[in-house]
């Protein structure tokens, strides 16, 4: 079993829901693959132990308090390998891929050179 501790300090309950979070739960899928490949048995539900420091407290006094929540996450591996080839064709090839429209990353580098 495959379990990863994130820790937050937000005032709503953590969940996985928002989009910035498909990386954590992409995350944890690579971990459960690479388990699996050297040879562990790995169940598909993985955990994420989500720690939410609390605001609400009258001072720091060199200590945090955190609410612990116990996220379960059923991760699905069939998009790794596929994914892992596509990456080493990518970083074989001597031509610089075509940023996608989609891309935070992309769109911020085009911006930048453009400016």
């Amino acid at each position: 079993m495959v379990v990863d501790y994130k820790a937050t300090s937000k005032n709503e309950e953590v969940n996985l829901d928002a989009e910035w979070q498909d990386g954590y739960k992409r995350q944890m899928e690579v971990y459960q693959w690479l388990l699996r490949q050297n040879g562990f048995k790995v169940s598909d539900t993985g955990y994420f132990v989500y720690a939410n420091g609390k605001r609400d407290r009258e001072a720091f006094d060199g200590k945090l308090e955190f609410d612990i929540k116990l996220i379960p996450y059923e991760g699905k591996a069939d998009w790794i390998e596929k994914t892992l080839m596509n990456m080493k064709k990518c970083l074989d090839t001597n031509e610089i891929p075509k940023a996608s429209p989609t891309c935070e990353y992309c769109t911020y580098i085009n911006k930048v050179n453009n400016a």
